[in-house]
């Protein structure tokens, strides 16, 4: 354990060790001193060292020891040259000379939280599918996780907080799960979900008769939570007189359901959560100042989607998988897509994310969603719009359709009359008579490439060559018109 790690101090200068002894004792550190040729011994079992202080010129000995000990951090005092240790993690500060208490004190602490971060310290619980609805690599979602694996082996209470679609609950069920309530219930009640008149038998339960439609006695809460935890969400919205029961149940953990006289002992933890804040509502007197100290024993704060958007495509793979398992359709989103959503500032958080994700669903099943295909709010980046090339025999339908969808199919000798009454597109020199099909034939192919380069000219002409307007007015992108373009030599003549 931490608690009996002590301090080795290794230096040949027997004065200058004296006075490092004299400040680790009046701090109240354990510690043990020796030369550098005795050093092997106290390496034997370097698991109980805290730290290593080393003190003047450093040999190549002591440099060897750094760095073969990566796990155990090294504090320098009275060291000549600094150069020599610039590339060591573990060396995690410098004393000056003379020895100050202030500075020997912050620099054990920095020794603490090295050991607190090593790999190895996590490595018991992190192998087990733990965590698994906590997505995330961030920096604050990796604290929050630490700080489950710190409180969830005792029973202190816990007060989450943070914003609405943080997941709180998600929080709360991980803490149980990694405690030893595991095996127990887990029993959630939204405290601001409930009215205020129903919320004390929701809590505690109530004997058969005690009020109009109790008829039948029915266990509350606490009872049901039993060995295991109970999670308040939305503490907050708790009214004052609920407020006084729940710190009596959590001063003297009993209860009595409404209508009984027989006191039940809780064996309950309580976690709680809330996305107000409370210490303004204290100030307004809204919720009780005594209960607050009792529920934030031990405080952990959900970080806003907004702060960690490294997070969002992890998130994303995460919830269409879950919507894959549950309705058997999912989507996939472009790189452009996830960097877009990265954008959004998720007022909503992970729920809002989450609903985004389900309504993608819905109009794009098992499609893929680009940045167009977002709602608007969600399009944070420009990008050119899609629009599909058809193959060139599609064209050719579409071309031939087009022609003669206002031809009189009758058998009779009546004239055929064309179905173009464009008058720009008759008055064109280049135009032909396309409303006919001549009785000697035609060359198919060829006689689409004119009536393409025929309506491209048109569109040219009409927009005065700006081919961006013309690409919108024949309905094609203006890379493609530009290909069409250089395809069949169409260049502005100079006037």
């Amino acid at each position: 354990m931490q608690n009996h790690k002590h301090i080795l101090v290794i230096d040949n200068d027997e004065q200058r060790r004296h006075q490092i002894e004299t400040v680790l004792a009046f701090v109240g550190e354990k510690f043990n001193t020796c030369c550098e040729d005795d050093v092997l011994s106290y390496f034997q079992n370097s698991n109980d060292l805290l730290t290593v202080i080393l003190p003047g010129q450093l040999s190549d000995a002591m440099l060897k020891l750094i760095k073969l000990n990566p796990a155990c951090p090294f504090i320098l005092h009275d060291t000549v040259d600094l150069q020599q240790v610039t590339n060591f993690a573990n060396v995690v500060g410098e004393l000056s000379v003379p020895l100050n208490y202030a500075q020997l004190t912050e620099l054990i602490h920095h020794s603490h939280q090295y050991h607190n971060n090593l790999p190895q310290q996590r490595k018991t619980s992190s192998s087990k599918s733990l965590f698994k609805s906590l997505v995330g690599i961030s920096e604050e979602m990796n604290q929050v996780r630490f700080l489950i694996e710190q409180v969830a082996g005792t029973q202190a209470s816990v007060l989450i907080l943070g914003e609405s679609g943080t997941g709180k609950e998600v929080v709360a069920r991980n803490i149980h799960d990694l405690s030893s309530r595991a095996k127990g219930p887990f029993v959630p009640l939204n405290c601001g979900a409930i009215p205020a008149e129903l919320l004390e038998s929701e809590l505690f339960g109530h004997e058969k008769g005690s009020f109009t439609g109790a008829i039948s006695t029915r266990k509350g809460r606490f009872e049901l939570a039993e060995g295991g935890t109970l999670f308040l969400d939305e503490i907050g919205d708790m009214p004052q007189p609920m407020q006084v029961k729940l710190l009596r149940v959590l001063q003297e953990r009993t209860f009595e359901r409404i209508g009984g006289v027989k006191s039940i002992k809780a064996n309950v933890r309580i976690i709680a959560a809330t996305h107000q804040n409370l210490e303004e509502m204290i100030k307004t007197n809204d919720f009780r100042e005594d209960l607050y100290y009792r529920l934030n024993v031990f405080p952990i704060e959900t970080p806003a989607l907004r702060d960690r958007k490294d997070d969002v495509p992890l998130l994303l793979k995460e919830l269409i998988s879950r919507f894959e398992n549950e309705q058997g359709q999912g989507v996939r989103f472009t790189e452009k897509a996830i960097e877009s959503l990265q954008e959004h500032t998720w007022a909503g958080n992970v729920r809002e994310l989450s609903n985004l994700i389900e309504r993608m669903i819905i109009m794009y099943a098992d499609q893929v969603v680009d940045v167009p295909e977002l709602p608007q709010k969600y399009q944070h980046i420009d990008v050119e719009n899609y629009q599909p090339e058809y193959p060139e025999e599609l064209l050719e339908r579409d071309a031939i359709n087009a022609l003669f969808s206002g031809f009189d199919y009758d058998d009779d000798d009546t004239d055929d009359t064309d179905s173009f009454e464009n008058d720009e597109f008759n008055e064109t020199e280049d135009s032909i008579n396309y409303g006919h099909l001549p009785s000697e034939g035609l060359n198919l192919k060829e006689y689409l490439a004119e009536l393409e380069v025929s309506l491209i000219k048109q569109a040219l002409t009409k927009h005065q060559w700006v081919v961006a307007r013309a690409a919108e007015t024949l309905g094609m992108r203006r890379t493609t018109l530009v290909e069409k373009m250089r395809k069949y030599d169409l260049q502005k003549e100079n006037a």
